[in-house]
């Protein structure tokens, strides 16, 4: 069986997307900031057949993240997928013109440059073995401007260009390499603002009217990581149920 890393696969979006790999016969190995977590038993409660292991890494830290791959590679002997999903909303939603440094460098160290120098570990090792493939976890806020959360805004658009350029980097070593951008889905990130949404919603925000859900997300990382989109390194996937979609 082959194994992936699911950054931040302890709750939220990240677990909807270790539990659909689960489902489709993916060994996990599943990370987060937190000590301990029991996402690991619940999975393999639910999918007895697949091994899970969680392990405690903040994406955000080099020591962290090459103490991931190097106990990766020693539980499991290899991987064969990375799904970049870990990130933080700010933890205040300040006005653009009172955004601070500090949020910003939070932001930033965990939504795009842990995921950027992950990705350049684990495609150094893809490189090697000319298999692999890499998904980045995006986000609607790549091209919809909330000033209420810009650094989060600007993290994500950065996720774009990153998968661009690994896209490129890893054609050559027949790595593909993907974006998923989520668009309101329901999480604990999104839990402060649901009546917020909720109105937004049943306003028409989404062409399809209902919240997106951790499974939705999951169903594309698990399709991907299946190859059924072999010919198509480098697309990006909007998961919002038509909110991309401008309208008069």
């Amino acid at each position: 069986m082959k194994t992936a890393i699911v950054t931040g696969g302890s709750r939220g979006i990240g677990y909807g997307i270790a539990e659909e790999l689960a489902a489709n016969n993916w060994n996990l190995a599943i990370c987060a900031r937190q000590e301990s977590s029991d996402a690991a038993e619940n999975l393999i409660k639910k999918f007895p057949g697949v091994t899970v292991r969680y392990y405690k890494c903040d994406v955000s830290s080099a020591a962290d993240r090459e103490n991931l791959l190097a106990s990766v590679i020693r539980d499991f002997g290899s991987f064969e997928a990375l799904v970049n999903n870990a990130g933080v909303a700010p933890l205040v939603r300040a006005d653009l013109l009172e955004m601070t440094e500090e949020s910003f460098d939070r932001v930033m160290n965990i939504n795009l440059k842990g995921p950027f120098f992950l990705s350049q570990s684990a495609a150094k090792i893809f490189a090697e073995r000319k298999t692999g493939v890499i998904v980045n976890i995006g986000s609607c806020s790549a091209t919809v401007a909330s000033i209420s959360r810009g650094e989060y805004c600007i993290s994500k658009a950065g996720i774009g260009m990153m998968t661009k350029l690994f896209a490129v980097k890893m054609a050559e070593f027949g790595v593909n390499v993907y974006e998923i951008r989520p668009g309101v889905i329901s999480s604990d990130m999104t839990s402060t603002v649901k009546a917020k949404y909720d109105k937004l919603i049943a306003e028409g925000l989404t062409l399809q009217p209902r919240w997106g859900e951790p499974s939705d997300i999951g169903k594309a990382v698990a399709m991907l990581l299946r190859g059924d989109l072999a010919y198509s390194t480098g697309t990006v996937i909007d998961i919002g149920g038509g909110m991309e979609i401008a309208r008069l």
